[in-house]
């Protein structure tokens, strides 16, 4: 059965969509798992908080557009995926509500702060974990039965090696773009920017080791024989991804000397500083969309792989997806709503640039 354009378009789409919340949403988790390492006080807590206040909940909606373009493109996929992981789903979604209640409330909650506190780490925690081992287990494959539902061990049955270790990657990942984020928005001399800073190269070197581990045991252990195609977009894309860390990698170090410094700086020097941190943040944006192009490029055009034994067949974009007529429908659809959508980031980024300003933090 051949792939048809719309197939393979929204085959495309739906990754591109997820690469958007994983680059957007990313950073907001990373922050918030770094909360209670780079925030000792009120008012450092009070500047991350501020830093992600006016994008996170925009940030969320790649992740609800991607399991809603699912749903209406691939719905066997869409069944499947969040039938067999329905216990994960459950706990990635409340602890984003969780984590957004947590945010609201501590700054103006003070009875509960450290119970806000807490929960804003936990509800950043858990989803970079989770989602991180959910796609190692639809690259690695998971048991279908004949009408391809799941068919093993709800939640215990997702946990291997290899999807933890997806799972680690995908947390340092974000752990990462936080200590980017907060770098660039935190002021500059302050305890918070100091100290994400100071973490934004070693963990760009984990995931970089992370990266080759899961790319040489999911290649060469995991699926080895499932890749027919696309191997030359494979490479280039796995080049990319590192060229794109080692880059984020090379401006934390060039604004890290300057930028680790206390207390004021000349307008220029800061100026510098604060474009080395913005390039910084922007290459480990990119090598986290790069990736999650990687993942799309390998499993082509499977969307949910049977694990050997399995008594169901994978599940493609060719035998999960909806009409011709759904799909171009859709298509009309996102190429009016995704431009908006764009220029409501476009907007809102513009807006709150820059970095925090203490003057207007309340905690």
């Amino acid at each position: 059965m051949e792939i048809t354009v719309l197939q393979g378009l929204w085959f495309l789409l739906i990754f591109v969509l997820i690469a958007g919340y994983f680059v957007l949403d990313g950073f907001d988790l990373g922050a918030g798992i770094l909360y209670p390492f780079v925030a000792k006080t009120d008012e450092d807590k009070a500047v991350v908080r501020t830093s992600i206040g006016p994008v996170w909940d925009a940030n969320e909606v790649w992740l609800l557009t991607a399991g809603g373009a699912l749903f209406a493109a691939f719905p066997d996929a869409y069944a499947t995926t969040f039938s067999g992981f329905y216990l994960a789903v459950m706990l990635v979604l409340f602890s984003l509500i969780v984590r957004a209640v947590a945010v609201e409330y501590a700054g103006i909650d003070r009875k509960w702060r450290k119970v806000w506190n807490a929960l804003f780490f936990v509800g950043s925690l858990l989803p970079a974990l989770l989602l991180g081992v959910a796609v190692g287990n639809i690259y690695a494959g998971i048991p279908l039965d004949a009408a391809g539902n799941y068919a093993g061990i709800p939640l215990l049955g997702l946990i291997t090696p290899f999807t933890l270790l997806t799972g680690v990657l995908s947390l340092v990942m974000f752990v990462a773009a936080g200590a980017c984020w907060l770098s660039l928005k935190a002021p500059l001399g302050s305890s918070v920017r100091d100290s994400a800073a100071a973490l934004r190269r070693p963990l760009l070197v984990a995931v970089l080791v992370l990266f080759v581990l899961e790319s040489v045991m999911g290649h060469f252990v995991v699926q080895p024989d499932m890749f027919a195609g696309l191997t030359a977009v494979r490479w280039i894309l796995a080049i990319l991804v590192v060229l794109a860390i080692v880059g984020a990698a090379f401006f934390c170090a060039k604004g890290g000397r300057d930028g680790l410094v206390s207390g004021g700086l000349p307008a220029a020097q800061a100026a510098a500083v604060t474009k080395s941190d913005l390039a910084a943040f922007l290459c480990q944006a990119a090598g986290c969309f790069l990736l999650v192009m990687l993942l799309a490029a390998s499993m082509f055009p499977n969307l949910v792989v049977a694990s050997a034994g399995s008594v169901g067949a994978s599940i493609t974009a060719m035998t999960a997806g909806s009409s011709e007529l759904t799909l171009g429908w859709m298509t009309g659809i996102t190429c009016v709503g995704l431009p908006l959508v764009l220029v409501y980031h476009v907007v809102i980024y513009r807006t709150f640039r820059g970095r925090v300003d203490l003057a207007k933090v309340h905690y």
